[in-house]
Protein backbone atom coordinates (compact mmCIF):
# COMPACT_ATOMS: atom_id res chain seq x y z
CA UNK A 1 0.00 0.00 0.00
CA UNK A 2 1.16 3.56 -0.70
CA UNK A 3 2.83 5.38 -3.55
CA UNK A 4 6.48 5.25 -4.51
CA UNK A 5 7.33 8.91 -4.14
CA UNK A 6 10.76 8.50 -5.69
CA UNK A 7 9.08 8.99 -9.07
CA UNK A 8 7.33 12.17 -7.95
CA UNK A 9 10.38 14.34 -7.39
CA UNK A 10 9.79 15.89 -10.78
CA UNK A 11 7.48 18.64 -11.92
CA UNK A 12 3.96 17.22 -12.12
CA UNK A 13 2.15 19.16 -14.85
CA UNK A 14 0.64 16.33 -16.88
CA UNK A 15 -2.55 14.37 -16.39
CA UNK A 16 -0.98 10.93 -16.09
CA UNK A 17 -1.73 8.74 -13.12
CA UNK A 18 -0.81 5.24 -12.08
CA UNK A 19 -3.30 2.53 -12.92
CA UNK A 20 -5.57 1.71 -15.85
CA UNK A 21 -8.66 3.63 -16.83
CA UNK A 22 -11.63 2.91 -14.66
CA UNK A 23 -14.13 0.33 -15.77
CA UNK A 24 -16.86 1.66 -13.51
CA UNK A 25 -18.70 4.63 -14.95
CA UNK A 26 -20.45 7.34 -13.02
CA UNK A 27 -23.37 7.35 -15.40
CA UNK A 28 -23.27 3.73 -16.47
CA UNK A 29 -22.04 4.69 -19.94
CA UNK A 30 -19.45 3.02 -22.12
CA UNK A 31 -15.68 3.12 -21.95
CA UNK A 32 -15.57 6.27 -24.10
CA UNK A 33 -16.75 8.15 -21.03
CA UNK A 34 -13.42 7.54 -19.25
CA UNK A 35 -10.58 10.04 -19.45
CA UNK A 36 -7.65 8.14 -20.93
CA UNK A 37 -4.82 7.46 -18.49
CA UNK A 38 -6.71 8.67 -15.44
CA UNK A 39 -8.60 6.31 -13.17
CA UNK A 40 -11.66 8.57 -13.12
CA UNK A 41 -14.73 9.09 -15.30
CA UNK A 42 -15.39 12.28 -17.20
CA UNK A 43 -17.33 15.15 -15.65
CA UNK A 44 -21.00 14.25 -15.28
CA UNK A 45 -24.16 16.24 -14.52
CA UNK A 46 -26.16 14.43 -11.86
CA UNK A 47 -29.82 14.68 -10.98
CA UNK A 48 -30.81 15.72 -7.49
CA UNK A 49 -32.46 12.35 -7.06
CA UNK A 50 -29.18 10.55 -7.81
CA UNK A 51 -27.42 12.57 -5.13
CA UNK A 52 -30.24 12.10 -2.63
CA UNK A 53 -29.92 8.38 -3.13
CA UNK A 54 -26.13 8.51 -2.85
CA UNK A 55 -26.28 10.40 0.47
CA UNK A 56 -29.27 8.53 1.95
CA UNK A 57 -31.43 11.61 1.54
CA UNK A 58 -28.69 14.04 2.64
CA UNK A 59 -28.74 12.30 6.00
CA UNK A 60 -27.26 14.22 8.88
CA UNK A 61 -24.96 11.32 9.74
CA UNK A 62 -23.36 11.67 6.30
CA UNK A 63 -22.24 15.25 6.89
CA UNK A 64 -18.46 15.47 6.91
CA UNK A 65 -16.45 18.39 8.25
CA UNK A 66 -13.13 17.17 6.91
CA UNK A 67 -13.60 18.59 3.42
CA UNK A 68 -12.70 22.10 4.48
CA UNK A 69 -16.11 23.67 4.04
CA UNK A 70 -17.91 25.80 6.60
CA UNK A 71 -21.56 26.75 7.04
CA UNK A 72 -23.83 27.63 5.34
CA UNK A 73 -22.44 25.18 2.75
CA UNK A 74 -22.48 21.52 3.73
CA UNK A 75 -20.43 18.56 2.47
CA UNK A 76 -21.86 15.04 2.59
CA UNK A 77 -20.17 11.73 2.01
CA UNK A 78 -22.01 9.38 -0.29
CA UNK A 79 -21.79 6.39 -2.58
CA UNK A 80 -22.98 6.19 -6.18
CA UNK A 81 -24.85 3.22 -7.61
CA UNK A 82 -21.54 1.85 -8.95
CA UNK A 83 -20.17 2.08 -5.38
CA UNK A 84 -17.78 4.96 -6.10
CA UNK A 85 -17.42 7.04 -2.93
CA UNK A 86 -18.07 10.75 -3.35
CA UNK A 87 -18.12 14.04 -1.45
CA UNK A 88 -21.11 16.25 -2.25
CA UNK A 89 -20.95 19.98 -1.54
CA UNK A 90 -24.43 21.47 -1.26
CA UNK A 91 -24.44 25.23 -1.57
CA UNK A 92 -26.57 27.65 0.37
CA UNK A 93 -29.65 28.67 -1.61
CA UNK A 94 -28.32 32.23 -1.93
CA UNK A 95 -25.15 31.03 -3.64
CA UNK A 96 -24.96 30.92 -7.41
CA UNK A 97 -28.45 32.36 -8.07
CA UNK A 98 -27.92 32.01 -11.83
CA UNK A 99 -27.60 28.48 -13.17
CA UNK A 100 -25.42 29.21 -16.21
CA UNK A 101 -22.40 30.71 -14.40
CA UNK A 102 -22.42 27.80 -11.96
CA UNK A 103 -22.55 25.22 -14.73
CA UNK A 104 -19.79 26.95 -16.71
CA UNK A 105 -17.49 27.08 -13.68
CA UNK A 106 -18.19 23.50 -12.66
CA UNK A 107 -17.63 22.19 -16.18
CA UNK A 108 -14.34 24.09 -16.46
CA UNK A 109 -13.02 22.78 -13.14
CA UNK A 110 -14.35 19.33 -14.02
CA UNK A 111 -12.01 19.13 -17.01
CA UNK A 112 -9.01 18.98 -14.66
CA UNK A 113 -7.68 15.55 -13.81
CA UNK A 114 -4.54 15.19 -11.71
CA UNK A 115 -3.28 12.94 -8.93
CA UNK A 116 -2.47 15.96 -6.77
CA UNK A 117 -6.10 17.17 -6.84
CA UNK A 118 -9.30 15.97 -5.27
CA UNK A 119 -10.91 15.90 -8.70
CA UNK A 120 -14.36 17.25 -9.47
CA UNK A 121 -16.52 14.40 -10.79
CA UNK A 122 -19.65 16.35 -11.58
CA UNK A 123 -22.33 18.75 -10.45
CA UNK A 124 -26.08 19.14 -10.08
CA UNK A 125 -28.09 22.19 -11.08
CA UNK A 126 -31.84 21.70 -10.68
CA UNK A 127 -34.15 24.52 -9.66
CA UNK A 128 -32.43 26.30 -6.78
CA UNK A 129 -30.14 23.36 -6.01
CA UNK A 130 -26.42 23.84 -6.68
CA UNK A 131 -24.18 20.89 -5.79
CA UNK A 132 -20.64 19.77 -6.59
CA UNK A 133 -19.54 16.12 -6.62
CA UNK A 134 -15.89 15.30 -5.93
CA UNK A 135 -13.73 12.35 -4.98
CA UNK A 136 -14.11 11.34 -1.34
CA UNK A 137 -11.03 11.55 0.87
CA UNK A 138 -11.32 9.27 3.91
CA UNK A 139 -8.30 10.27 5.99
CA UNK A 140 -8.94 13.78 7.31
CA UNK A 141 -7.32 17.13 6.61
CA UNK A 142 -3.82 18.52 6.90
CA UNK A 143 -5.16 20.69 9.73
CA UNK A 144 -6.22 17.60 11.69
CA UNK A 145 -2.90 15.79 11.23
CA UNK A 146 -0.74 18.88 11.73
CA UNK A 147 -2.51 20.83 14.48
CA UNK A 148 -4.66 18.25 16.27
CA UNK A 149 -2.70 15.01 16.05
CA UNK A 150 -3.49 12.31 18.60
CA UNK A 151 -0.79 9.61 18.38
CA UNK A 152 2.26 11.23 16.79
CA UNK A 153 3.26 14.54 15.18
CA UNK A 154 3.76 14.71 11.45
CA UNK A 155 7.31 13.93 10.44
CA UNK A 156 9.45 16.50 8.62
CA UNK A 157 9.70 14.30 5.51
CA UNK A 158 5.91 14.14 5.28
CA UNK A 159 5.56 17.88 5.80
CA UNK A 160 7.89 18.53 2.89
CA UNK A 161 6.01 15.99 0.78
CA UNK A 162 2.79 17.90 1.48
CA UNK A 163 4.43 21.16 0.42
CA UNK A 164 5.71 19.66 -2.84
CA UNK A 165 2.40 17.98 -3.68
CA UNK A 166 0.53 21.25 -3.17
CA UNK A 167 3.02 23.18 -5.29
CA UNK A 168 2.64 20.56 -8.01
CA UNK A 169 -1.16 20.82 -7.79
CA UNK A 170 -0.99 24.59 -8.19
CA UNK A 171 1.48 24.28 -11.07
CA UNK A 172 -0.82 21.84 -12.85
CA UNK A 173 -3.85 24.10 -12.38
CA UNK A 174 -1.89 27.11 -13.60
CA UNK A 175 -0.80 25.20 -16.71
CA UNK A 176 -4.47 24.51 -17.41
CA UNK A 177 -5.53 28.14 -17.05
CA UNK A 178 -6.89 27.82 -13.47
CA UNK A 179 -4.28 29.80 -11.54
CA UNK A 180 -6.74 31.22 -9.00
CA UNK A 181 -7.47 29.32 -5.80
CA UNK A 182 -9.77 30.70 -3.12
CA UNK A 183 -8.82 30.53 0.56
CA UNK A 184 -5.92 28.09 0.36
CA UNK A 185 -5.42 26.70 3.87
CA UNK A 186 -4.71 23.52 5.82
CA UNK A 187 -8.39 22.50 5.71
CA UNK A 188 -8.32 22.42 1.90
CA UNK A 189 -5.68 19.69 1.92
CA UNK A 190 -6.94 16.15 2.52
CA UNK A 191 -5.51 12.65 2.51
CA UNK A 192 -6.60 9.87 0.18
CA UNK A 193 -6.77 6.13 0.84
CA UNK A 194 -2.99 5.83 0.76
CA UNK A 195 -2.45 8.98 2.86
CA UNK A 196 -1.18 10.99 -0.09
CA UNK A 197 -2.02 14.71 0.28
CA UNK A 198 -4.49 16.13 -2.26
CA UNK A 199 -5.75 19.67 -2.85
CA UNK A 200 -9.53 20.17 -2.84
CA UNK A 201 -11.07 21.19 -6.17
CA UNK A 202 -13.72 23.26 -4.38
CA UNK A 203 -11.31 26.19 -4.00
CA UNK A 204 -10.91 26.37 -7.78
CA UNK A 205 -14.48 27.55 -8.30
CA UNK A 206 -14.73 31.29 -8.81
CA UNK A 207 -16.23 33.24 -5.96
CA UNK A 208 -20.00 33.35 -5.66
CA UNK A 209 -22.47 34.84 -3.23
CA UNK A 210 -21.84 32.12 -0.68
CA UNK A 211 -18.95 33.97 0.92
CA UNK A 212 -15.67 35.76 0.48
CA UNK A 213 -12.57 34.32 -1.10
CA UNK A 214 -10.69 34.44 2.20
CA UNK A 215 -11.55 33.79 5.80
CA UNK A 216 -12.46 36.68 8.05
CA UNK A 217 -9.10 36.41 9.87
CA UNK A 218 -7.31 39.40 8.37
CA UNK A 219 -3.95 38.32 9.81
CA UNK A 220 -3.71 35.60 7.17
CA UNK A 221 -5.17 37.51 4.22
CA UNK A 222 -2.94 38.73 1.34
CA UNK A 223 -2.49 42.50 1.68
CA UNK A 224 -3.58 43.23 -1.89
CA UNK A 225 -6.86 41.35 -1.31
CA UNK A 226 -7.62 43.71 1.56
CA UNK A 227 -7.15 46.61 -0.86
CA UNK A 228 -8.99 45.29 -3.91
CA UNK A 229 -11.11 42.33 -2.80
CA UNK A 230 -9.77 40.37 -5.77
CA UNK A 231 -7.83 37.11 -5.85
CA UNK A 232 -4.76 37.00 -8.08
CA UNK A 233 -2.22 34.22 -8.75
CA UNK A 234 0.14 36.12 -6.47
CA UNK A 235 -2.47 36.00 -3.71
CA UNK A 236 -2.46 32.22 -3.97
CA UNK A 237 1.33 32.23 -3.55
CA UNK A 238 0.94 34.33 -0.41
CA UNK A 239 -1.47 31.78 1.03
CA UNK A 240 0.97 29.03 0.08
CA UNK A 241 3.56 30.86 2.16
CA UNK A 242 1.27 30.77 5.19
CA UNK A 243 0.92 27.00 4.66
CA UNK A 244 4.71 26.65 4.64
CA UNK A 245 4.74 28.40 8.01
CA UNK A 246 2.07 25.98 9.25
CA UNK A 247 4.23 23.03 8.20
CA UNK A 248 7.33 24.48 9.83
CA UNK A 249 5.77 25.57 13.11
CA UNK A 250 3.02 22.99 13.58
CA UNK A 251 0.57 25.77 14.32
CA UNK A 252 -1.31 28.48 12.45
CA UNK A 253 1.04 31.39 13.02
CA UNK A 254 0.23 34.88 11.61
CA UNK A 255 2.66 35.89 8.83
CA UNK A 256 3.51 39.17 10.55
CA UNK A 257 4.63 37.33 13.68
CA UNK A 258 6.60 34.83 11.60
CA UNK A 259 8.32 37.56 9.61
CA UNK A 260 9.35 39.27 12.86
CA UNK A 261 10.95 36.02 14.04
CA UNK A 262 12.62 35.56 10.67
CA UNK A 263 14.07 39.07 10.76
CA UNK A 264 15.40 38.32 14.25
CA UNK A 265 16.89 35.07 12.88
CA UNK A 266 14.96 33.18 15.55
CA UNK A 267 14.41 29.93 13.66
CA UNK A 268 14.17 27.91 16.87
CA UNK A 269 11.13 29.88 18.06
CA UNK A 270 9.50 29.46 14.65
CA UNK A 271 10.08 25.70 14.34
CA UNK A 272 7.86 22.99 15.80
CA UNK A 273 9.55 21.56 18.91
CA UNK A 274 8.25 18.12 17.84
CA UNK A 275 10.73 18.20 14.95
CA UNK A 276 13.77 18.16 17.21
CA UNK A 277 16.30 15.73 15.78
CA UNK A 278 14.58 15.67 12.36
CA UNK A 279 14.86 19.24 11.11
CA UNK A 280 18.34 20.33 10.13
CA UNK A 281 19.33 23.98 10.29
CA UNK A 282 19.98 24.04 6.54
CA UNK A 283 16.54 22.63 5.66
CA UNK A 284 14.81 24.96 8.10
CA UNK A 285 16.67 27.94 6.69
CA UNK A 286 15.75 27.01 3.12
CA UNK A 287 12.07 26.65 3.98
CA UNK A 288 12.07 29.97 5.84
CA UNK A 289 13.69 31.62 2.83
CA UNK A 290 11.02 30.23 0.53
CA UNK A 291 8.18 31.21 2.87
CA UNK A 292 9.60 34.74 3.11
CA UNK A 293 9.60 35.05 -0.69
CA UNK A 294 5.96 33.93 -0.80
CA UNK A 295 4.99 36.51 1.83
CA UNK A 296 6.54 39.53 0.12
CA UNK A 297 4.25 42.55 0.39
CA UNK A 298 4.85 43.32 -3.29
CA UNK A 299 2.99 40.62 -5.29
CA UNK A 300 5.41 40.81 -8.23
CA UNK A 301 8.26 39.63 -6.01
CA UNK A 302 6.58 36.34 -5.09
CA UNK A 303 7.56 33.10 -6.87
CA UNK A 304 5.22 31.31 -9.25
CA UNK A 305 4.16 27.66 -8.75
CA UNK A 306 6.86 26.34 -11.09
CA UNK A 307 9.52 28.05 -8.99
CA UNK A 308 7.95 26.65 -5.82
CA UNK A 309 8.20 23.10 -7.18
CA UNK A 310 11.85 23.61 -8.13
CA UNK A 311 12.67 25.00 -4.68
CA UNK A 312 10.91 22.18 -2.80
CA UNK A 313 12.36 19.20 -4.68
CA UNK A 314 15.77 19.45 -2.92
CA UNK A 315 14.02 19.45 0.48
CA UNK A 316 12.43 16.04 -0.06
CA UNK A 317 13.45 13.22 2.29
CA UNK A 318 12.65 9.49 2.21
CA UNK A 319 11.10 9.86 -1.24
CA UNK A 320 10.86 6.09 -1.67
CA UNK A 321 8.83 5.63 1.54
CA UNK A 322 5.03 5.43 1.01
CA UNK A 323 3.00 8.24 2.56
CA UNK A 324 1.03 5.93 4.86
CA UNK A 325 4.31 4.71 6.38
CA UNK A 326 5.55 8.27 6.92
CA UNK A 327 2.23 8.98 8.62
CA UNK A 328 2.75 6.02 10.95
CA UNK A 329 0.13 3.87 9.22
CA UNK A 330 2.01 0.75 8.10
CA UNK A 331 -0.98 -0.82 6.33
CA UNK A 332 -4.60 -0.14 5.54
CA UNK A 333 -5.88 -1.05 9.00
CA UNK A 334 -2.92 -0.18 11.24
CA UNK A 335 -3.84 2.34 13.86
CA UNK A 336 -7.50 1.45 13.46
CA UNK A 337 -8.71 -0.95 16.14
CA UNK A 338 -10.50 -4.01 14.78
CA UNK A 339 -12.85 -6.10 16.88
CA UNK A 340 -12.38 -9.88 16.95
CA UNK A 341 -15.04 -10.10 14.25
CA UNK A 342 -13.26 -7.45 12.18
CA UNK A 343 -10.01 -9.39 12.51
CA UNK A 344 -11.83 -12.54 11.42
CA UNK A 345 -13.15 -10.75 8.34
CA UNK A 346 -9.65 -9.50 7.52
CA UNK A 347 -8.47 -13.12 7.67
CA UNK A 348 -11.51 -14.15 5.59
CA UNK A 349 -12.54 -16.52 8.37
CA UNK A 350 -16.01 -17.38 7.04
CA UNK A 351 -16.67 -19.89 9.80
CA UNK A 352 -16.33 -17.20 12.47
CA UNK A 353 -18.63 -14.91 10.49
CA UNK A 354 -21.18 -17.72 10.17
CA UNK A 355 -21.15 -18.32 13.92
CA UNK A 356 -21.76 -14.64 14.68
CA UNK A 357 -24.57 -14.33 12.15
CA UNK A 358 -26.22 -17.49 13.43
CA UNK A 359 -25.99 -16.15 17.00
CA UNK A 360 -27.49 -12.71 16.32
CA UNK A 361 -30.27 -14.16 14.16
CA UNK A 362 -32.69 -11.47 13.03
CA UNK A 363 -32.05 -8.99 15.86
CA UNK A 364 -30.81 -6.32 13.46
CA UNK A 365 -33.75 -6.42 11.07
CA UNK A 366 -35.26 -3.34 12.75
CA UNK A 367 -38.86 -4.48 12.89
CA UNK A 368 -38.72 -7.13 10.20
CA UNK A 369 -39.48 -9.86 12.74
CA UNK A 370 -42.68 -8.11 13.78
CA UNK A 371 -43.66 -7.72 10.15
CA UNK A 372 -43.04 -11.39 9.50
CA UNK A 373 -45.13 -12.54 12.46
CA UNK A 374 -48.00 -10.33 11.27
CA UNK A 375 -47.77 -11.76 7.76
CA UNK A 376 -48.19 -15.25 9.16
CA UNK A 377 -51.90 -14.46 9.52
CA UNK A 378 -52.27 -14.44 5.74
CA UNK A 379 -52.29 -17.68 3.79
CA UNK A 380 -50.74 -15.83 0.85
CA UNK A 381 -47.48 -15.39 2.78
CA UNK A 382 -47.26 -18.88 4.22
CA UNK A 383 -45.20 -20.29 1.35
CA UNK A 384 -42.78 -17.36 1.58
CA UNK A 385 -42.37 -17.87 5.32
CA UNK A 386 -41.79 -21.56 4.77
CA UNK A 387 -38.98 -20.78 2.31
CA UNK A 388 -37.41 -18.52 4.96
CA UNK A 389 -37.63 -21.27 7.59
CA UNK A 390 -36.15 -23.78 5.18
CA UNK A 391 -33.35 -21.37 4.36
CA UNK A 392 -32.63 -20.72 8.05
CA UNK A 393 -32.42 -24.43 8.76
CA UNK A 394 -30.07 -24.97 5.83
CA UNK A 395 -27.97 -21.98 6.90
CA UNK A 396 -27.69 -23.37 10.43
CA UNK A 397 -26.55 -26.76 9.12
CA UNK A 398 -24.19 -25.17 6.55
CA UNK A 399 -26.11 -26.53 3.58
CA UNK A 400 -25.33 -23.37 1.63
CA UNK A 401 -26.78 -24.42 -1.74
CA UNK A 402 -30.17 -25.14 -0.22
CA UNK A 403 -29.98 -21.94 1.79
CA UNK A 404 -29.28 -19.91 -1.38
CA UNK A 405 -32.24 -21.49 -3.19
CA UNK A 406 -34.60 -20.95 -0.26
CA UNK A 407 -33.55 -17.36 0.43
CA UNK A 408 -33.79 -16.60 -3.28
CA UNK A 409 -37.39 -17.81 -3.26
CA UNK A 410 -38.12 -15.54 -0.29
CA UNK A 411 -36.46 -12.52 -1.97
CA UNK A 412 -38.06 -13.06 -5.38
CA UNK A 413 -41.59 -12.86 -3.97
CA UNK A 414 -40.73 -9.30 -2.96
CA UNK A 415 -43.49 -8.73 -0.42
CA UNK A 416 -41.19 -8.60 2.61
CA UNK A 417 -37.75 -7.02 3.00
CA UNK A 418 -35.08 -8.36 5.33
CA UNK A 419 -31.43 -7.23 5.44
CA UNK A 420 -30.59 -10.43 7.33
CA UNK A 421 -31.83 -12.58 4.46
CA UNK A 422 -29.57 -10.73 2.03
CA UNK A 423 -26.66 -10.96 4.49
CA UNK A 424 -27.15 -14.69 4.99
CA UNK A 425 -27.37 -15.33 1.26
CA UNK A 426 -24.24 -13.20 0.82
CA UNK A 427 -22.32 -15.42 3.22
CA UNK A 428 -23.69 -18.52 1.48
CA UNK A 429 -22.35 -17.16 -1.81
CA UNK A 430 -18.97 -16.56 -0.19
CA UNK A 431 -18.96 -20.13 1.11
CA UNK A 432 -19.79 -21.25 -2.44
CA UNK A 433 -16.93 -19.24 -4.01
CA UNK A 434 -19.27 -16.72 -5.65
CA UNK A 435 -17.81 -13.37 -4.48
CA UNK A 436 -19.53 -11.15 -7.07
CA UNK A 437 -22.97 -12.37 -6.01
CA UNK A 438 -21.91 -12.06 -2.36
CA UNK A 439 -20.87 -8.43 -2.85
CA UNK A 440 -24.18 -7.55 -4.52
CA UNK A 441 -26.17 -9.04 -1.63
CA UNK A 442 -23.99 -7.35 1.00
CA UNK A 443 -24.56 -3.99 -0.68
CA UNK A 444 -28.30 -4.65 -0.82
CA UNK A 445 -28.28 -5.41 2.91
CA UNK A 446 -26.57 -2.05 3.48
CA UNK A 447 -29.17 -0.26 1.35
CA UNK A 448 -31.93 -1.68 3.55
CA UNK A 449 -30.01 -1.14 6.79
CA UNK A 450 -27.40 1.63 6.17
CA UNK A 451 -25.67 1.43 9.57
CA UNK A 452 -25.55 -2.35 10.01
CA UNK A 453 -21.96 -3.41 10.58
CA UNK A 454 -22.52 -6.96 9.29
CA UNK A 455 -23.37 -5.60 5.84
CA UNK A 456 -20.06 -3.70 5.72
CA UNK A 457 -18.06 -6.68 6.95
CA UNK A 458 -19.57 -8.88 4.23
CA UNK A 459 -18.66 -6.28 1.61
CA UNK A 460 -15.08 -6.28 2.90
CA UNK A 461 -14.78 -10.07 2.75
CA UNK A 462 -16.29 -10.17 -0.75
CA UNK A 463 -13.84 -7.53 -1.98
CA UNK A 464 -10.95 -9.44 -0.41
CA UNK A 465 -12.15 -12.57 -2.19
CA UNK A 466 -12.13 -10.59 -5.44
CA UNK A 467 -8.52 -9.54 -4.82
CA UNK A 468 -9.41 -5.89 -4.13
CA UNK A 469 -7.50 -5.49 -0.88
CA UNK A 470 -7.34 -1.69 -0.93
CA UNK A 471 -11.05 -1.33 -1.67
CA UNK A 472 -11.83 -3.75 1.16
CA UNK A 473 -10.23 -1.48 3.77
CA UNK A 474 -13.05 1.06 3.52
CA UNK A 475 -16.03 -1.19 4.44
CA UNK A 476 -13.79 -2.98 6.97
CA UNK A 477 -13.14 0.30 8.79
CA UNK A 478 -16.79 1.36 8.47
CA UNK A 479 -17.93 -1.98 9.87
CA UNK A 480 -15.50 -1.74 12.79
CA UNK A 481 -16.64 1.79 13.61
CA UNK A 482 -20.32 0.87 13.47
CA UNK A 483 -19.81 -2.28 15.54
CA UNK A 484 -17.93 -0.28 18.15
CA UNK A 485 -20.73 2.31 18.31
CA UNK A 486 -23.35 -0.41 18.70
CA UNK A 487 -21.42 -2.11 21.50
CA UNK A 488 -20.89 1.14 23.42
CA UNK A 489 -24.52 2.27 23.23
Amino acid sequence: MGCDFSKYTVCCTGTEQDGPAAEAQVDGGNEDNVVEGVDLPRFHEFTIEQLRRATSGFAIENIVSEHGEKAPNVVYKGKLDNQMRIAVKRFNRNAWPEAQPFLEEARAVGQLRNQRLINLLGCCCEGEERLLVAEYMPNDTLAKHLFHWETQPMRWAMRMRVALCLAQALEYCTSKGRALYHDLNAYRVLYDDEYNPRLSCFGLMKNSRDGKSYSTNLAFTPPEYLRTGRVTPESVTYSFGTLLLDLLSGKHIPPSRALDLIRDKNLQMLSDSCLEGELTNDDGTELVRLASRCLQSEPRERPNPKSLVAALIPLQKDSEVPSNVLMGIPDGTAGFPLSPLGEACLRMDLTALHEVMEKIGYKDDEGAATELSFQMWTNQMQETLNSKKKGDAAFRHKDFKTAIDSYTMFIDVGTMVSPTIYARRSLCYLMSNMPDEALNDAMQAQVISPVWYIAFYLQAVALLALGKENDAQVPLKEGSSLENKKNTN
